[in-house]
């Protein structure tokens, strides 16, 4: 941002800080200075994937991104409120981010986005499927996090960018009975703005803070 001294000289300020008003807890300015293992890393951590393609400041937008739409989150978001389990329907709660009220809701394969870069949300497990399918993607848990011999966190592994050494291959039929159970949204995206294919999703369970 441009600000004119009072001695008449052009000066380029960047405040440090938080940036965007009513979010108390983030600090766009701390986000900036992260390495960008650290920056995959707390999105791994809140459920975002296909960051492995992603630079520096894209990976600070989604952080920062991420972290919006869970202070502002207040479980009015949705194009609808229905929580089917493979209908595609958008399952609602009181931890529903403000993600859902922008995304294109999805319930079959045949539809289509209405733009390059759109976000998009689903449950339906024929969408979800030939999503991660198109990219390679393999349906994987985070190991060590398994509930009564369960899958626990769901997350996909694209072995085209190298392997996730914390990640376990289990089948569709295990990863959808998962989530299905803990009642998930994918949020994803089918190309970036540019035009080129997007590994970007999301898994947010509406019901939980932590997801």
């Amino acid at each position: 941002m441009a600000t004119r001294s009072n001695s008449g000289t052009t000066a380029t300020t960047n405040p440090p800080g938080n940036q965007t008003p009513n979010t108390p807890d983030i600090n766009e300015s701390e986000i900036a200075e992260l390495k960008v293992d650290e920056l995959r890393s707390r999105l791994s951590r809140r459920g975002v994937g296909g960051t492995t393609d992603m630079k520096k400041d894209e990976l600070v937008k989604a952080l920062i991104r991420s972290l919006r739409e869970d202070s502002s989150g207040n479980g009015s978001g949705g194009s609808s409120g229905s929580s089917g389990g493979s209908s595609g329907g958008v399952r609602t709660g009181p931890h529903s981010s403000s993600s859902l009220k922008y995304s294109q809701e999805v319930t079959s394969v045949d539809d289509e986005p209405e733009r390059p870069g759109r976000s998009l949300v689903t449950t339906d497990h024929d969408v979800i499927r030939q999503w991660a399918e198109e990219r390679g993607g393999v349906p994987c848990t985070v190991d060590g996090t398994e509930h009564d011999g369960r899958p626990g966190v769901l997350r996909f592994d694209f072995p085209s960018n190298g392997r996730d050494e914390r990640l376990r291959e289990i089948g569709w039929k295990e990863w959808f009975e998962t989530f299905d159970g803990r009642r998930l949204n994918f949020i994803y995206q089918e190309e970036r703005s540019d035009g080129k294919q997007s590994n970007f999703f999301r898994l947010e369970n509406p019901d939980r803070e932590d997801g």
